[in-house]
């Protein structure tokens, strides 16, 4: 029996009564590396303004939302896309988190059943009121004659599908921790293998598409989420920031040793008229980038931490962890929200990067981020009663 007392709240900054945010912020262990916590949140927040400012969103020829990425019209574009592309940071923080995860279960004395479980059960709860609210809308829209959400607004829901993707990988952690202390740093490189096998046998003979591209996509998520193990057990944390330098620097070759010598796109995202995308399927210079964002990582960890020591970033970064999923899941439907708002003001949808386009991108940023802000307070006074 734990002889551990519930936290009474009493008053917070300022003599504030202590609100639920303070509890967590002052509960905070002193061995959390804070630095994950930011990065997940940092990652979720590239990706939500990528969608909403970053994309060329209009309707296309078949009255579909479409909303294709301006790197093609931007004179080296795409090396942005090797910072803006964040996928790797939230798996490899993800594995940091779920090998933390695997380590409380099994000193309570858990097994795999119950790690799955409170873990899917933490991703995918969010999940289901939007899922709710979106089904509710269809049946709505299909009774009074008009198209499936199906139909017209795939863009919406195709965020979500690295959800799906991320479920799976949660499901094999118990295999992935357990190849992880027998197999060493010969785990991610017989899964490397995979994905460079794959992706040889898919942009050459073309055997076995589109079962080979799923194959390779898989083995690239595994990898990159397995490299978060090898932060939360110090391997990556011995030699400081030599080691950092090292990682960072063996990323940014293969990167540019795939993308320069091999079939690849240099860009990270897709880009409408190329031929060859690294994101569908995932091919292995997503893995190169993720060692490379994973060395930068490491390599600014000893300033972030000490930003994070103090009180107001930490608590700014634990407001925002709170919030990290249902802003995932809603910013989407936020931004179909404002487009139409946005219509129905007599402005139009751009479909080229114009000087126009380029100015309005703050409308962009703030449209969405107020309607998100009234889903989020609607979700909270539902949550609440």
């Amino acid at each position: 029996m734990s002889d551990r007392r519930p936290r009474v709240r009493g008053t917070g900054p300022r003599g504030r009564p202590e609100s639920a945010l303070d509890v967590a912020v002052a509960a905070t262990p002193a061995g959390r590396d804070r630095v994950v916590d930011l990065l997940r949140v940092v990652s979720i927040g590239v990706v939500v303004l990528w969608h909403w400012s970053l994309s060329l969103t209009h309707w296309g020829a078949d009255g579909a939302l479409t909303m294709p990425n301006p790197i093609r019209d931007i004179p080296g574009g795409w090396a942005a896309t090797w910072v803006l592309q964040v996928m790797p940071v939230f798996f490899f923080v993800g594995g940091y988190a779920n090998l933390a995860g695997w380590q409380a279960v099994e000193r309570d004395g858990g097994g795999a059943g119950l790690f799955v479980g409170r873990r899917l059960r933490r991703l995918l709860v969010p999940v289901a009121p939007w899922a709710a609210c979106w089904a509710a809308f269809d049946l709505v829209m299909l009774a009074s004659g008009r198209p499936s959400v199906l139909r017209w607004g795939l863009a919406v829901l195709a965020p979500l599908w690295f959800l799906g993707v991320y479920a799976v990988v949660i499901t094999l952690v118990p295999v992935t921790v357990r190849l992880h202390r027998r197999w060493g740093w010969r785990a991610p490189v017989a899964l490397a293998a995979v994905v460079l096998a794959a992706d040889a046998v898919r942009l050459g003979p073309g055997w076995g598409a589109p079962v080979v591209g799923w194959v390779g996509s898989l083995a690239v998520f595994v990898l990159v989420h397995q490299l978060g193990y090898f932060w939360r057990d110090g391997t990556l944390l011995r030699g400081g920031r030599r080691t950092a330098a090292l990682v960072a620097a063996v990323g940014l070759t293969g990167l540019v040793a795939l993308t320069g010598l091999g079939p690849y796109s240099r860009s990270m995202v897709a880009v409408a008229g190329e031929g060859v995308s690294n994101m569908f399927p995932t091919t292995a210079p997503i893995v190169a980038l993720a060692v490379f964002q994973l060395g930068l990582a490491l390599l600014a960890r000893p300033w972030l931490a000490a930003w994070l020591s103090r009180p107001g970033p930490w608590r700014v970064v634990v407001a925002a962890n709170g919030l990290a999923m249902p802003v995932f899941v809603w910013h989407m439907t936020a931004l179909v929200a404002f487009l139409w708002l946005y219509e129905r003001t007599g402005h139009t949808l751009s479909a080229e990067p114009t000087a126009a386009w380029w100015l309005g991108r703050p409308v962009w940023v703030v449209g969405p981020g107020l309607v998100l802000a009234g889903i989020l307070a609607v979700g909270a006074r539902v949550r609440r009663r």
